[in-house]
């Protein structure tokens, strides 16, 4: 029930920061927004972690460093959120960005990336992607 929960919470904040960062962008730019966006995440993150969580440091040398890259990935996700909430809205762009990520996790998890293990992928889950895909190309119809 946590996992739900926390889901749908950061599902409805990054629809949240979607729509924020495309009005900021109409006055600043879109790197400024991603840069601005990156730097107040960083910032809550980093209170949370010192004032809140004691956050433990000793296993960071355990880590991949390719895997140390994903806050950039963060800048590149904010920056083709707004852009395409300018160009199609932010219905259609959080569901194309829905069925991407869903797309996404389908690769890893059939092709064990990135030290993932190994899914199969049944008929009922090819079944729910392809309803996801038509129902957006019903939304933007």
């Amino acid at each position: 029930m946590k996992g739900l929960i926390f889901a749908l919470l950061g599902g409805a904040f990054i629809t949240l920061q979607g729509v924020a960062n495309a009005r900021i962008s109409q006055d600043i730019g879109t790197w400024q927004t991603a840069s601005i966006t990156q730097l107040t995440g960083f910032l809550t993150a980093l209170f949370v972690l010192v004032f809140i969580v004691k956050g433990q440091w000793n296993g960071l040398r355990k880590v991949k460093p390719l895997y140390l890259i994903g806050g950039a990935f963060g800048a590149i996700v904010v920056f083709g959120n707004v852009t395409a909430i300018h160009f199609i809205g932010v219905t259609l762009t959080v569901s194309a960005m829905l069925i991407a990520q869903l797309g996404m996790t389908f690769l890893i998890d059939r092709n064990g990336w990135i030290g993932v293990k190994k899914q199969k992928m049944r008929i009922p889950q090819l079944i729910g992607m392809t309803m996801m895909v038509a129902g957006v190309i019903i939304l933007g119809w």
